[in-house]
């Protein structure tokens, strides 16, 4: 039998999932999101090193935040939804979902999305209340490719912009 046919000791390199097929999705990707779609949230991330948290909780009454930087998304907008609380007051609460590029807001921009951040979408304030990253590139779970995070609208005087 000739060299050719020899089993190789090296197992094969994955077919298509490499390196390059991810920057490839990345790029295709920030395309889409900026040049397409062009959704756009302006987010306010906590500056940790200046928020006083309780030492209990964990939580804090006064947060800091860090400059605002513009980031291109998928918002899905989820309507508002209007509460009456007995014959007392009414409650107007909105909800939206937002879809960020995991590699654009980690590599490009240096932002990780956090519970209690902030984003302005439109003229209207909401407030990050969970996340999670439900799609892996490739079936490769440690190549996640979107940050997925549900976020409701502030309460008027809870977050200050200036």
């Amino acid at each position: 039998m000739s060299d050719k046919w020899k089993k190789s000791t090296q197992p094969p390199p994955p077919l298509f999932l490499g390196e390059k097929e991810r920057d490839l999705v990345k790029q295709v990707n920030d395309e889409i999101i900026e040049r397409v779609v062009g959704q756009q949230v302006i987010y306010f991330p906590i500056d940790i090193d200046h928020t006083n948290y309780h030492s209990l909780y964990g939580e804090a009454i006064e947060k800091t935040f860090l400059p605002p930087i513009r980031v291109y998304a998928l918002v899905e907008f989820g309507g508002d939804e209007t509460n009456y609380m007995s014959n007392i007051a009414v409650d107007e609460a909105g909800t939206i979902v937002i879809k960020f590029h995991k590699r654009r807001l980690t590599e490009d921009l240096d932002l990780y999305v956090r519970v209690g951040d902030f984003v302005k979408y439109g003229d209207t304030f909401f407030e990050i209340v969970s996340w999670n990253q439900p799609q892996p590139i490739f079936g490769q779970v440690d190549n996640q490719m979107e940050i997925e995070v549900q976020c409701i609208k502030a309460r008027e005087g809870l977050f200050d912009a200036k």
